[in-house]
């Protein structure tokens, strides 16, 4: 029977990391997969990653995180911004990997029909420390605790003039499309549509780079079945308004390797395998 999986932030620039994903396999041929974006920072790698498992599974879904989009200096690939994330869809789309400018694909399981919709909308810093009322003053607050994200310095957001913008055209062009589909959905993005899965960030300051505000109630307006992310580095499930989220996250080995069931990835979704604890 086929099964949806999930996985998220492989990193692949790491060789324990490329292990494995060389060892990811589908449990039925007829498997699909969603990777909901850290791949990999550099434009090659990306390639590398989504090409191994789109020989591996069914169908692969592809959402974009934060590193696919940073423009590093030892990479030759040295587009910036929106040409690089359309640089990114073109890739993809040679490996036959859908991303989230092609039509919502649509997967039947036990419980029906659901549209699977990868979602690329960014942050807006929304998710702000305590106490900060302005972009400006949680920017200052983590440059003053040295928590600060390398997107800051590596993810331009040409054209736009800054990642918010990008970010709020990004969001509003995804909310008229999803408001164009009638069934259930699984959403998959790369950060939480909700705020409360960044409350348990070791660093509070961080969470103004893991998504926007925007979203909170799109869990439920668009009637998803699951929500899929990653991002946090926290692999856990939890659950907002009756919906289930997953982030399924593999990390930096230094994260995965020392937990007793290192990764367990990749992550069932649908049908509904063996529930990690909800949180």
């Amino acid at each position: 029977m086929s099964a949806l999986y999930a996985v998220s932030d492989l990193h692949v620039s790491y060789r324990e990391n490329r292990e494995v994903v060389q060892a990811l396999r589908p449990v039925d041929e007829s498997d699909w997969l969603l990777v909901a974006g850290d791949v990999a920072e550099r434009f090659a790698s990306v390639a590398w990653a989504l090409g191994v498992l789109r020989e591996r599974f069914a169908k692969v879904i592809w959402a974009p995180g934060n590193h696919e989009l940073w423009t590093p200096t030892d990479d030759p690939v040295t587009l910036r911004g929106v040409e690089r994330y359309e640089a990114l869809v073109a890739m993809a789309r040679r490996l036959d990997v859908l991303t989230p400018e092609d039509p919502y694909p649509q997967w039947t399981g036990p419980a029906g029909t659901v549209t699977i919709a990868p979602l690329f909308l960014l942050y807006d810093y929304t998710f702000r420390p305590d106490g900060c009322a302005t972009k400006e003053e949680a920017l200052a607050y983590a440059h003053e605790t040295g928590v600060v994200c390398t997107d800051e310095y590596l993810l331009h957001p040409d054209p736009y003039p800054t990642r918010d913008d990008w970010c709020r055209a990004r969001v509003a062009l995804t909310e008229k499309r999803l408001a164009e589909v009638t069934t259930p959905t699984v959403l998959v993005n790369h950060y939480p549509l909700v705020r409360q899965p960044t409350r348990v960030l070791r660093y509070p300051e961080f969470a103004q780079w893991c998504g926007t505000e925007a979203t909170a109630d799109w869990h439920v307006r668009f009637d998803a079945a699951a929500m899929v992310y990653g991002h946090l580095h926290i692999p856990r499930t939890t659950e907002y308004d009756g919906v289930r989220f997953d982030e399924v996250s593999l990390g930096y080995p230094r994260e995965w390797q020392p937990r007793k069931r290192p990764h367990g990835l990749p992550h069932r979704i649908l049908p509904p395998g063996p529930e990690r604890a909800l949180r």
